[in-house]
C-alpha cells in the first residue's frame, strides 16, 4: 500500500492514542502522582481505556490494512473504527452501554477479519490470531453484560498474548528442530483456551490453568522465536529481537504470578503486577519492537531505526521491575516510582518514534528538492 493510501487512515488512529493518553492519565492517579485528577468514572476505566480502546484500534488497524493489502474492501476498517468511536464514548462519559456496546461491536468486526484471514489461508498461526479476536469479543461482552471487570480481563489479556504469539508462531518456523514444537505451541494455546473457559464457572482455578499456560507459551517462545538469532544481527533486527526476548521472560514471570497468586486478581499491588507484567513487559515491549515496520504500514511516514530507542526499551523493563518489586514487597514508593517510570518510557517512546519520523520526512523530502 502506498503512502498516500496509508495516509488515510491515520484519522483512526486518533482515538486510539486519545485512548492511550488517557489511560496513562488514568494509570498515575491510581498510583497516586500529584496531577489533576481524571473524574472517577474515567478512573475506573483504565483496562479498557488501555486494551479495548487503544491496543483494540492499533492491532484492528495494522490486521484491517494487511487484509486490505490482499483485495478485500473497506469493512475491514470497522474493528479499528468502531474500537476507537467506545474509546471516545468513554472519554465522553457516554452511559455504559453504549461505550461497552460500541467495543463489543469492534470486537465482532476483529472475529470477522480473523475468520476472512484463516478463509484465506488456513494455517495455525492465523487460527491463533484469530482466537486473539474471539478472546477480546468474549471479555466486550462480559463488561458489556454488567460482569464486574475483573472477570472480564484475562480475556482481555488473552486478546493480546494470542495476537502476538500467533505473528510469532508464524515466523518461528524458521528455527524450529522437529515437528513437535508446532503441535506443542498447540497444545499450549489449547490449554490457555481450556483455562479462560474453566474461569467462567471456577474463576481462581481457571487463573491457575491461564497461567500455565503464559509460562509454557512464554519458555516456548524464548526457545524457538526466530529473535534467539536476530539477536545477533545488527541494527533494526537486533533492537527487535531485544525487544520481543525480555517480553517473553516477562510473560513466564506473569505465569508463575498467575499461578501462585488467583485470590489476588481482584485489587490492589498483587493485582496491579499479575497485569502490568503481561501488558507493560509482554504486549509494550512488542509495540516498541515492531513500530519501525508497523508505523510505517499504518501511517505512510517513513521510519528509520536509531540507536537511542534502546533509551526508552531500557527504561520499561527496569521500571517495570521497579514495579513489581513493590507490588510484591510490598513497598509503596517503589510501586510508585516504577509505574511511574513505566508512564514515562511510553512517553518516550512515543517521542522518539515521532522525532524518527519527522527526521526521516525532512531528510527524504530535501533528497527530492530540485537543485538550484
Amino acid at each position: 500500500m502506498n503512502a498516500s493510501r496509508s495516509h488515510r487512515h491515520v484519522p483512526l488512529l486518533v482515538p486510539g492514542a486519545l485512548a492511550l493518553l488517557a489511560g496513562l492519565w488514568t494509570g498515575l492517579a491510581r498510583l497516586g502522582v500529584t496531577l489533576p485528577p481524571p473524574p472517577a468514572a474515567l478512573s475506573a476505566l483504565h483496562g479498557p481505556l488501555m486494551i479495548a480502546g487503544f491496543l483494540g484500534t492499533l492491532i484492528g488497524l495494522e490486521r484491517a490494512i494487511a487484509l486490505r493489502v490482499h483485495g478485500a474492501g473497506a469493512w475491514p476498517l470497522l474493528a479499528p473504527a468502531l474500537c476507537g468511536v467506545g474509546a471516545l464514548a468513554m472519554l465522553a462519559g457516554a452511559p455504559h452501554a453504549l461505550a461497552a456496546g460500541l467495543v463489543a461491536a469492534g470486537a465482532a468486526a476483529h472475529v470477522a477479519i480473523g475468520a476472512e484471514i484463516v478463509r484465506r489461508a488456513r494455517d495455525a498461526a492465523h487460527v491463533v490470531m484469530g482466537l486473539g479476536g474471539v478472546a477480546l469479543l468474549a471479555g466486550a461482552a462480559m463488561w458489556l453484560a454488567g460482569w464486574p471487570l475483573h472477570r472480564a480481563t484475562p480475556w482481555w489479556v488473552a486478546f493480546l498474548v494470542l495476537t502476538i504469539a500467533g505473528e510469532r508462531l508464524e515466523l518461528a518456523r524458521l528455527v524450529q528442530r522437529g515437528p513437535g514444537a508446532r503441535m506443542s505451541f498447540i497444545g499450549i494455546v489449547a490449554l490457555l483456551v481450556f483455562g479462560l473457559v474453566l474461569g467462567l464457572g471456577s474463576f481462581e482455578a481457571g487463573l491457575v490453568v491461564v497461567g500455565v499456560a503464559f509460562a509454557l507459551l512464554g519458555a516456548w517462545l524464548l526457545g524457538f522465536d526466530l529473535a534467539r538469532r536476530t539477536i545477533r544481527t545488527k541494527g533494526v533486527t537486533r533492537y527487535m529481537a531485544a525487544c520481543l526476548l525480555p517480553g517473553y521472560a516477562w510473560l513466564v514471570v506473569a505465569g508463575a504470578l498467575w499461578i501462585a497468586s488467583p485470590r489476588m486478581f481482584l485489587a490492589g499491588p498483587g493485582y496491579d503486577a499479575m497485569l502490568h507484567v503481561v501488558v507493560v513487559g509482554f504486549a509494550f515491549s512488542m509495540i516498541f519492537g515492531h513500530a519501525p515496520v508497523i508505523l510505517p504500514a499504518v501511517t505512510g511516514a517513513p521510519m528509520v531505526y536509531r540507536t537511542r530507542f534502546y533509551a526508552h526499551l531500557a527504561l520499561l523493563h527496569l521500571s517495570l521491575a521497579l514495579r513489581v518489586s513493590g507490588d510484591l514487597l510490598p513497598d509503596a514508593g517503589m510501586r510508585h516510582w516504577g509505574g511511574s517510570l513505566n508512564v514515562a518510557a511510553i512517553l518516550l517512546f512515543l517521542a522518539s518514534t515521532a522525532a524518527a519520523a519527522i527526521g526521516e520526512t525532512r531528510r527524504r523530502a530535501r533528497v527530492r528538492a530540485p537543485v538550484r
